[in-house]
């Protein structure tokens, strides 16, 4: 899936995963897991992840130095700057069958022919693009790393690496779980009070007094952010599919979900790139 506003970008390549149409035989048969999960089997994930980062870009594979960086997700506001010389272009920030060398929950290059992503299986996968300088940022914001600014320190890293000019950025918020389905307890909702003055603008309670059930909108958190940080508003693209529920044409759920399915679930992976 991609963010129709982008398709003007010649230069950029960007996409989201769904659930189907890979080589997994769990989850459902015929899956496209892109994660590395203790029930899938790594040979298929590998073809799946090669499948999805060729449709994303054609070129994936075929072209001296194209790859896919990926990092090991902990929740955090840390992110990686790759650059030329680093490693990137020859593997080694990745190991030999594809996993994760760096440890965060972002990333931003202006390398043509690097794929950045992230994973989600629920979290938000954010997007970044900066049509000038032709530099991109792929962010993994769970509520943990919305609360510690993960979008924020990644336009002010843009910035600071690249000379953006935030009024040349624009953003997507892709699928995740939606405010529909995201119910959080207390400590959530303390986190989110601490960090954001309009912070009780993101929850809602539930129809249900007795559970009263606060529901949280993790769009919008990182939509405020990326307003906060001086995106323009008419540049935020929200997918607002939300992974629990999204079904797709054929009735079928569209995403994988960790709190849809009890944690036994796949991964998608949310991507981009500039063109080698």
């Amino acid at each position: 899936m991609r963010i129709d506003a982008w398709k003007r970008y010649g230069w950029l390549r960007h996409g989201f995963s769904t659930r189907h149409g890979g080589a997994s035989a769990i989850y459902g048969g015929n899956s496209l897991n892109l994660g590395w999960t203790k029930e899938d089997d790594a040979v298929s994930v590998k073809e799946n992840r090669v499948h999805f980062a060729q449709c994303v870009d054609p070129d994936f594979g075929t072209k001296s130095g194209s790859s896919l960086v990926t990092v090991r997700q902990i929740h955090s506001n840390t992110i990686h700057v790759i650059r030329e010389g680093e490693g990137a272009s020859e593997g080694k920030l990745q190991t030999a069958d594809g996993r994760a060398v760096l440890e965060g929950d972002g990333l931003i290059t202006n390398m043509p022919g690097v794929l950045l992503g992230v994973g989600t299986a629920d979290c938000v996968p954010v997007l970044l693009v900066d049509e000038r300088t032709r530099a991109v940022g792929a962010f993994h914001a769970g509520w943990r790393g919305t609360v510690a600014g993960i979008i924020e320190q990644g336009v002010a890293m843009m910035v600071e690496e690249y000379g953006s000019h935030v009024e040349d950025l624009a953003a997507a918020v892709g699928p995740s779980i939606g405010d529909c389905c995201y119910a959080v307890g207390l400590e959530v909702r303390e986190g989110f009070g601490r960090r954001f003055d309009y912070a009780e603008e993101l929850f809602r309670i539930g129809v249900d007094e007795e559970e009263a059930e606060m529901y949280l909108d993790l769009w919008e958190a990182n939509r405020r952010q990326l307003l906060n940080a001086g995106v323009a508003e008419e540049r935020i693209t929200v997918v607002g599919d939300c992974t629990a529920c999204g079904v797709d044409a054929n009735g079928r759920l569209k995403y994988f979900s960790h709190r849809g399915e009890q944690g036994i679930t796949g991964r998608m992976l949310s991507v981009v790139g500039v063109a080698g």
